[in-house]
């Protein structure tokens, strides 16, 4: 355990995003025996005004013009800064010499607005925790002379087009400079160990408080049990760029016995897919994240019918943990992350394997098998997650001492 310590965690989400982030719930780990800044990413010129009807950005001009405070505290312990300075878009610099220059130039704003911080909250000898603000980051260690500097790695970035354009070639740089890289994949912990020997896996942490089924009550919804088993269920957003329609379609064709229901939103592939014509198959639309332990609760095999690309390759895939705390049967694609839950799910790669898995792990159920699904589930809280990110932040301290 780290306690009695200044954390300063920033990134690339800020604190009032509107979806789940691991950078969220981890600084909130931390908060619990240390004092914690988080540090919104800092707003630059062009979602100024892309965006500046929102919310998001209104607050953030507000913000700037000394109308709203940009240093909000948001916890015992805990601290959001609303960086008031603004940073140039440069992206679209194509030459390497004037974006690297210009990066800098944003990194110097912005770490004046995190100074001016640190010193009205009086950190001392504190620790950086960068989830994966790859540009920006280039200079945070130099800027803000941390104690000890930690980098994130939670997603494959450099695959999306926009990261991909400067980061191939910077992030490495990043990782070099760190103190120490933390994953939650085996696929970007091998990556890390290119550039440094201080690549580790730390897993993920997810609520596991609000998938035990032991501890609170946890009822099945009146929509699910009208529908006759047996249920083979998805929760999440149906998302046709991670998800693989071909095998939803295959499983509901093969075995119009089973009841596929998939609670979730859908982007436009999925609303006007095949799927929608299939008598087995149930969208039951978006529910509050607080509801979904009653939908996999009533599922009679839990399945992640991933599509195996570069963009889901490494993802840890937070439903998991989610299922098997519930000790639910899983049928998941075979990525590269999904080796961390190979001993407790059935993996396959094309829609007859998912017809097969399924039919085994329907077959295979048993309390036993539940009881080890759970213990293994309900063990990546966020607060172990938090604990083994600790356990390497203190060897390499000790080590540097």
């Amino acid at each position: 355990m780290i306690t009695g310590r200044d954390i300063i965690v920033m990134g690339i989400q800020a604190w009032d995003i509107e979806i789940g982030s691991n950078c969220k719930n981890i600084a909130s780990e931390m908060a619990k025996n240390n004092r914690v800044l988080y540090v919104n990413p800092p707003m630059d010129r062009v979602s100024r005004y892309r965006e500046r009807h929102t919310e998001k950005i209104k607050k953030r001009r507000r913000v700037q013009k000394g109308a709203a405070n940009d240093l909000v505290e948001i916890g015992e312990n805990m601290w959001n800064l609303y960086p008031k300075t603004l940073t140039e878009s440069i992206n679209f610099i194509k030459n390497e010499r004037l974006f690297d220059f210009f990066n800098k130039v944003n990194a110097k704003r912005f770490t004046k607005d995190v100074k001016s911080a640190i010193d009205r909250l009086n950190f001392k000898d504190y620790i950086i925790f960068n989830d994966s603000s790859m540009f920006l980051g280039q200079h945070i260690k130099t800027l803000l002379k941390p104690s000890f500097y930690v980098y994130y790695m939670r997603d494959y970035l450099t695959k999306n087009p926009y990261w991909k354009k400067n980061g191939v070639r910077l992030e490495p740089k990043l990782i070099k400079n760190a103190d120490c890289v933390v994953n939650n994949s085996t696929l970007y912990t091998e990556y890390g160990k290119q550039f440094t020997e201080h690549s580790y896996m730390v897993g993920q942490g997810c609520d596991t408080a609000l998938f035990n089924d032991a501890e609170r009550e946890i009822q099945i919804p009146k929509d699910l049990r009208s529908i006759p088993g047996p249920i083979i269920g998805y929760v999440g957003f149906l998302s046709s760029r991670r998800l693989s329609i071909e095998i939803l379609i295959h499983l509901a064709k093969a075995r119009p016995d089973w009841s596929i229901v998939l609670v979730g939103p859908e982007d436009d592939r999925f609303n006007t897919s095949e799927l929608h014509e299939i008598d087995n198959v149930y969208f039951l639309g978006s529910r509050d994240a607080s509801q979904l332990p009653n939908y996999i609760k009533g599922f009679d095999v839990a399945i992640n019918p991933q599509l195996i690309n570069d963009a889901t390759m490494g993802n840890y895939p937070r439903k998991i943990d989610e299922y098997l705390a519930m000790g639910k049967p899983t049928v998941a694609s075979a990525t590269k992350a999904m080796e961390y839950f190979k001993e407790y799910t059935y993996l396959g790669v094309t829609p007859e394997d998912y017809v097969e898995l399924v039919e085994k792990a329907l077959h295979e159920n048993s309390k036993k098998l539940e009881e080890e699904r759970k213990k293994y589930g309900l063990s990546h809280s966020w607060e172990n997650n938090v604990k083994e990110i600790y356990s390497r932040i203190l060897q390499l301290e000790k080590v540097s001492a």
